[in-house]
């Protein structure tokens, strides 16, 4: 079996040291070494569903086998045995809710504990006290190949009896199908396959559907090709896995309470490498977007097919637009969970884009108000405030174009998707669906009415302060934009002053890491696939964002690859997973002392550069000037005759966000900006007396200072645990066994 260069779940899963006993404990008063215990599957104290894979070993000449092995004052030496590998590990099962202790030593000699902490199968495990309600959909009454009956839900948490398997075929046309065992097709009309590591097998796949976490899960694996349905033991895998993880992240940021399905796991490019692929509703941002909780399941998932299947060698993953979204967050506050990422459509994280969601909502209200009048704007100058090429970006009526989905966000009466039960004035008890009160178990409550904190803020912001000063819009409007842009209460309603966030939820996004950091986002392999996007909300500047909150930290992007594209080769995803999981396993095979970034940075295969798709040649161009790929990208093009950007087919400007657009340094990373006071030489315009003051009576403690950080903006810790309330607090080191 492989081992991972990243162990299982965590880079901060530490390998226990050898243990010395301390004299007295074998009868004749030496001091003999112990035994070490450690859990393979999980971090031990974040071990879940009763159950974890255990290695013990010993010091040279000691006999391992001899020890025995107690789960409190259960025998269960009979789980272990040496393996195929020479390892002594075993399935340890019986675990229960809580603290463990795990006990190895030899007649007569002193011994190892371990503490164990086993979380239930339906969580939570760090995300805290889960949503209510939850309505299970286990039960299915039609069933289908791709929404299996899985049976009556046996307790509030969606637990289920047992896994449901299903299995599907690659037809020689290129598609798969239902595959039934107990019927199967002809061997000949079965394609073949070759994984990575050499093996050809008929590509026939085993799909596995369970509940952890209180969400439906998929894991895909090609089937075993002497018996189709056979499972094998996680020391005993067959040679068609590769040991290798793809996790599949879900787009959107819904607010449901009930159960969904998982992504699609049927992927073409891992499975016929010999990858396994695994999603969970819980990580389909459509369905529940707390990115807490996503993380969570990733754990529980990945545990559970370490004790089921084998251990990972490394986990690789891709997903669009709310699955970038967690990408970023995962890679970012819990390191070792993912070792390479494939974002597309980009968001930096959940945060920091929804401040621009707000925003838009803002000016398209205030452009609106404007219309018909002499202070109307024009295209080109909302376009101008926004940071956008187009301005539409902000304000169009498309699902696309952020205006029109501000009160989804933020409005408790609109996105439940259950009239029956949902907030309203008149019914203070129903479900309230915003994004902060989805994640209350993260921001905690404010008051007593039980409404979730929100770090929505926009105090300060000078909206238009770039477009004023490179001549765009007129001191009046700049003046005039900033009186009438108001805000929103906690419900979602515009309001003629200025958002406050709660403090405490400001402190609590930036400590927890609910805003990705660039610290850990320098550990992971990134390839970004951006296709070219001036017009809606996915715009390109979000890679430029991540970029760089990496450069701030570590002075330089290496380890982040961009990929820029107007049309997509039709190769597209086959080149990035194939040069991801290089990439991988070029690191894997770097057994020099260096540094994990280090070793990133120089494990990078030849196609691992920023480059773009110049369609009409078909090359991709690794010119980075041309590419437009800087830290700070042009944003220089040719305009129409509207006045707007339209850019040529040698053109690859990258815009702005309504933050950036308003004075915020490229990181665009700022919850809550802090104050400092007006003053004239900030402004490359001259302003009237009359202006002045009102724009002092806008701003009476003052605008952004963004030569500062944030209000509560630190580096977060990684691995925060959500357990003991809101807020959160990292975990710290992982649990080791020790002398007894």
């Amino acid at each position: 079996m492989k081992k991972s260069y990243i162990l299982p779940s965590s880079a901060a899963l530490a390998v226990a040291a050898a243990l010395t006993a301390c004299g007295g404990g074998n009868g004749d008063g030496n001091a003999g070494p112990v035994a070490t215990l450690q859990v393979l599957s999980n971090r031990a104290d974040l071990v879940s569903g009763g159950d974890a894979l255990v290695e013990v070993t010993a010091p040279a000449g000691t006999d391992v086998s001899a020890l025995k092995i107690a789960l409190g004052g259960t025998d269960v030496t009979s789980a272990f045995a040496v393996r195929a590998d020479g390892r002594y590990i075993g399935l340890v099962t019986g675990l229960v809710e809580g603290k463990n202790v795990l006990r190895a030593a030899q007649t007569g000699k002193r011994g190892a504990v371990l503490e164990i902490t086993n979380h239930p199968k339906g969580g939570p495990v760090i995300s805290g006290a889960q949503i209510e309600p939850w309505t299970c959909t286990t039960k299915v009454a039609s069933p289908t190949a791709n929404n299996p009956d899985l049976g009556d839900p046996l307790d509030a948490q969606c637990n289920i009896a047992a896994p449901v398997y299903r299995y599907q075929y690659r037809t020689l046309a290129g598609t798969f199908e239902p595959y039934d065992p107990a019927s199967p097709p002809a061997a000949a009309d079965i394609a073949t396959t070759t994984t990575d590591e050499g093996h050809t097998v008929p590509y026939v796949v085993r799909i596995e559907r369970g509940v952890i976490n209180r969400g439906k899960y998929d894991i895909a694996t090609l089937a075993d090709p002497a018996d189709p349905t056979r499972a094998w033991q996680p020391w005993d895998a067959t040679t068609h896995w590769n040991h290798k993880l793809f996790w599949k992240f879900g787009s959107g940021c819904d607010f449901r309470r009930v159960q969904g399905n998982p992504g699609n796991v049927m992927d073409h490019n891992a499975l016929s490498r010999g990858f396994m692929v695994a999603s969970s509703e819980m990580t389909q941002y459509g369905t529940h977007c707390n990115d807490v909780t996503s993380a969570e399941t990733v754990i529980m998932v990945k545990e559970h097919i370490a004790e089921n299947y084998g251990l990972l060698r490394f986990t690789m993953a891709d997903g669009a637009s709310g699955g970038a979204h967690q990408q970023n967050l995962h890679a970012s506050n819990y390191p070792g969970l993912i070792q390479g990422m494939m974002p597309t459509v980009l968001f930096q994280d959940t945060w920091t884009p929804g401040r621009e969601f707000a925003d838009c909502g803002l000016l398209k209200r205030f452009y609106d108000a404007q219309d018909g009048t002499a202070g109307a704007f024009t295209n080109p100058e909302r376009a101008a405030i926004n940071g956008h090429s187009w301005h539409q970006v902000c304000e169009g009526p498309a699902r696309t174009n952020m205006a029109s989905r501000t009160p989804f966000y933020i409005d408790p009466a609109v996105g439940c998707g259950d009239p029956a039960d949902q907030w309203s004035l008149a019914n203070p008890s129903g479900k309230r669906c915003t994004l902060q009160d989805f994640n209350v178990s993260i921001l905690g409550a404010r008051d007593a009415t039980g409404y979730a904190r929100t770090p929505q803020d926009n105090v300060g912001i000078q909206y238009g302060f770039n477009a004023l000063n490179e001549g765009k819009i007129s001191a009046e409007k700049f003046v005039v934009l900033n009186e009438q842009a108001g805000g929103y209460d906690i419900n979602g309603q515009w309001q003629p002053a200025r958002m406050q966030a709660d403090p405490e939820a400001v402190e609590i996004v930036h400590r927890s890491g609910r805003v990705s950091h660039g610290r850990y986002l320098g550990e992971v392999a990134i390839l970004d696939r951006m296709g070219f996007n001036i017009v809606e909300e996915h715009y390109d500047f979000r890679s430029w964002v991540i970029r760089n909150r990496i450069v701030r930290e570590h002075g330089d992007h290496a380890n982040q690859v961009i990929w820029r594209y107007k049309t997509a080769p039709a190769d597209l995803a086959e080149r990035a997973f194939e040069t991801m999981n290089q990439w991988l396993m070029n690191v894997e095979a770097d057994t020099s002392e260096r540094s994990l970034r280090e070793k990133i940075v120089a494990a990078k295969p030849v196609a691992a550069v920023d480059s773009c798709w110049r369609d009409d040649q078909g090359v991709w161009s690794t010119d980075a000037a041309y590419c437009n790929m800087g830290v700070t990208p042009s944003m220089a093009s040719t305009l129409g005759a509207d006045g707007l950007p339209a850019p040529t087919v040698d053109e690859w400007p990258v815009y702005r966000d309504t933050r950036v657009a308003s004075g915020e340094p490229l990181s665009s990373d700022i919850m809550k900006c802090q104050l400092k006071p007006l003053v004239r030489s900030d402004y490359q315009v001259t302003f009237t007396d009359d202006q002045w003051n009102r724009l002092a009576a806008v701003f009476p403690n003052g605008v952004c200072d963004y030569a500062m950080p944030g209000v509560g903006q630190v580096a977060p810790e990684p691995w925060q645990t959500f357990a003991a309330g809101p807020g959160g607090q990292p975990l710290g080191d992982a649990p080791v066994s020790r002398a007894e």
